[in-house]
């Protein structure tokens, strides 16, 4: 039998919420890691090892030391995917961003403020290339785009992600519009990347954009329908600013 690819888990700064996500996969996970060897998971075991093949990363960089750790974990894997929204964009870290970041440490640690190293959150792509983006927060919760990912890897092809809007899914789903007049919901679908079967209008809620902007995203318009639903263009970016702060939305 050949070889199976060596594949490690890392996480940064984040709730390794999105690893989580992988191990409650079941059945699919037992499929998978049939056909992979892992080498490197924290939240499923203790076994470490430094020759891997893949590296699926997780959480923002947002300190000194993991600028460091992470251009090492590149250095060593042929491939990396981003896992999840903190790694993919720099996710809910980034609101932290547009504070004052020497006047949150002070508060917080008082005089002890110059021992931690943190410094402005950032997406990894911000530090190291990035192969692929397994998107959300969390990646969706039966894992299907992560495995599609895994999988085409494994066999030579490259993974189908979709590039359209969130609005796709709703339409499919024949899903009533959250800016319907009777009660306009604030939504980023019109602008963010589907693949998550638009989980979250299906239920009558906003899209909060953890999947990134879709490709060429009409932001002006956008923001004319968050006008419309009584968003200034200063509360509409806080929306934007809630998981894409890093990206540049404001053209």
């Amino acid at each position: 039998m050949a070889d199976r690819p060596k594949v490690g888990f890392f996480s940064f700064t984040g709730c390794e919420g999105c690893q989580l996500v992988v191990l409650s996969m079941a059945d699919r996970l037992l499929e998978l890691l049939g056909a992979v060897e892992v080498v490197n998971f924290r939240e499923a075991s203790s076994y470490k090892c430094d020759d891997y093949d893949i590296a699926i990363v997780e959480g923002a960089i947002s300190r000194v030391r993991e600028i460091t750790e992470l251009i090492e974990i590149r250095k060593r894997a042929g491939t990396l995917i981003a896992l999840g929204a903190c790694a993919h964009v720099g996710g809910i870290n980034c609101m932290r961003n547009f504070a004052n970041q020497f006047e949150i440490k002070k508060e917080v640690y008082g005089d002890k403020a110059s021992n931690f190293d943190s410094f402005l959150a950032q997406p990894l792509d911000a530090i190291v290339k990035v192969d692929h983006y397994a998107r959300g927060c969390p990646p969706s919760r039966d894992g299907e785009e992560f495995l599609e990912i895994v999988v085409a890897l494994m066999q030579g092809k490259r993974p189908y992600i979709p590039n359209y809007p969130v609005c796709v899914h709703c339409k499919m789903k024949g899903n009533v519009c959250v800016f319907h007049k009777e009660r306009p919901i604030a939504c980023l679908g019109p602008v963010t990347r589907a693949g998550c079967m638009a989980a979250c209008p299906s239920f009558g809620n906003a899209c909060i954009g953890c999947r990134g902007l879709a490709g060429k995203p009409n932001l002006n318009a956008h923001q004319q329908t968050m006008e419309e639903a009584g968003l200034t263009p200063e509360e509409t970016m806080k929306f934007y600013r809630m998981l894409n702060g890093m990206m540049e939305v404001g053209k």
